[in-house]
Order: C-alpha cells, then structure tokens, then sequence
C-alpha cells in the first residue's frame, strides 16, 4: 500500500520513485530559491558523504551509516533530484553546476 501511494507522487512518465522528498514542493519556487536550496541540499549531503566514508572506516561502519546517515543522505539526493527537475520544467538559466558537478550515488 505504501509504494502504492508514494508511486502516485510521481508525474506522467517520470517513473522515479521518492520517499522522502516531495515532487511538487518547489513548484512555485523562483529559479533562484531554486539555486539557493540546491547549494544547501549539495553541502549537506556533501556532508553526509564524508561522515559516511569516515564512519567505514571504523567498525561497525555500515551499520552506523544506515542508523545515523542513510536516511538523511538519500533525502538530500532525492531534493537535489527534485530541484533540478524544477529548474528544467522553468527553464531556469541556471548556473554550469546545475548539470551536476555532484554525483548522486
């Protein structure tokens, strides 16, 4: 039932599934909240990346990442996902690291 619902976050032929980011929220965001929240969504899982590698490193890493970081961190990739599609639908002019200078694992 869960996927169910979240499935019909998704618009017409978009067939990406998010779970904890909203398809819709910037919608009536201006290109440049759009360029604001994106700088803020790419520092912190920026962030969450580093405190992921470092937490490897250690024992029990992966189980520390998947209770301290994982959710967060693919909540910033799903935002990051959801601005960029904003900017394209409102043909933002957007800055060259708009087409990505963060890869999203």
């Amino acid at each position: 039932m869960g996927l169910a619902f979240l499935s019909g976050c998704a618009t017409p032929g978009d067939n990406s599934i998010t779970f904890f980011a909203d398809p819709a929220q910037y919608q009536y965001s201006s290109c440049e909240q759009l360029s604001v929240q994106r700088q803020t969504w790419t520092t912190k899982a920026q962030e969450l990346k580093q405190l992921m590698n470092r937490a490897e490193q250690g024992a029990g890493g992966a189980v520390v990442n998947v209770l301290a970081y994982q959710a967060d961190y693919v909540r910033a990739t799903e935002e990051l996902k959801m601005l960029e599609r904003a900017a394209r639908s409102k043909h933002c002019s957007t800055p060259e690291n708009w087409s990505s200078n963060f890869a999203i694992h």
